[in-house]
């Protein structure tokens, strides 16, 4: 089990480099992919997988990334003001059969996953993004790691219910080490002048807040399966589950990282 997650881990890893480097169409189609499949495994525990609005989900989804490609984002709000507005119609060709629940469950998926998502993209887009939109790593997955050496090694004190395996010290290991991480990679990042403080002061306190935001990120997605019972997402990755298990610390993060970013460059 662990050399299978191992050599998963790898090749995520790997097609991270690649996607990352290259961006345009082949990070926003990579995205655009996992967006779909992230959204039938989450509407799949909603049990709504089958249901007439999860083609609403889909296809709002596909829109938004076109949209996003093209310039367009700012579309973002009006999209979702029309995707809610089909869900709630459908809703009333249904009724008495669905309830309200199922647009709010339709609604969320498209938020989640799709939204969030894409501020991967939009990091990758913003000037030096081939080097920023690394803080979302670091944030996410550097500091999971770290948290997770940091707990097997002096992990005593168990942290939340929700995820047994998550200690006292595995967190702050991860949060401490993310920050290290950062101070590492603002070190040689080539745009120093970039930002009215300095990266080594900006990266750290980013992935520091990332860090800690990751941490939630993944006790919301253990609540979901909790609700609904269910182990994992999916099983697409051989030795981590689904998309939304290994992206979903990255899903929270993502949106802090750019806006922290942007924020960073006005002070």
């Amino acid at each position: 089990m662990f050399v299978t997650r191992l050599l998963s881990g790898i090749v995520l890893v790997l097609a991270a480099i690649i996607l990352l480097f290259y961006g345009d169409v082949w990070l926003v189609g990579a995205l655009l992919v996992l967006s779909q499949i992230g959204i039938y495994e989450l509407l799949r525990v909603f049990r709504l997988d089958r249901h007439p609005a999860a083609l609403v989900v889909y296809m709002e989804a596909a829109v938004y990334y076109i949209l996003l490609y093209l310039g367009h984002g700012w579309w973002t709000m009006g999209l979702l003001v029309l995707e809610l507005v089909i869900l709630l119609v459908l809703y009333v060709a249904r009724f008495p059969r669905d309830r309200i629940d199922r647009v709010a469950e339709c609604f969320f998926v498209s938020v989640y996953v799709p939204l969030l998502l894409s501020f991967i993209y939009q990091t990758r887009c913003l000037q030096g993004g081939t080097w920023l939109v690394w803080l979302i790593i670091i944030g996410s997955w550097g500091s999971d790691t770290c948290a997770y050496v940091v707990g097997v090694l002096a992990g005593r004190h168990h942290f939340s219910a929700l995820s047994p395996k998550k200690t006292i010290e595995g967190c702050v290991g991860g949060v401490v080490g993310a920050a290290l991480i950062g101070y590492g990679f603002a070190c040689f990042f080539p745009y120093q002048d970039m930002f009215l403080l300095s990266p080594r002061l900006v990266f750290p306190l980013v992935v520091v807040i990332s860090a800690v935001i990751s941490q939630f990120g993944d006790l919301a997605a253990s609540a979901i399966k909790r609700n609904y019972e269910i182990k994992d997402y999916g099983n697409l990755i051989p030795g981590h589950g689904g998309v939304l298990d290994r992206f979903d610390s990255v899903i929270f993060v993502a949106p802090f990282v750019y806006y922290l970013l942007v924020l960073a460059s006005y002070i």
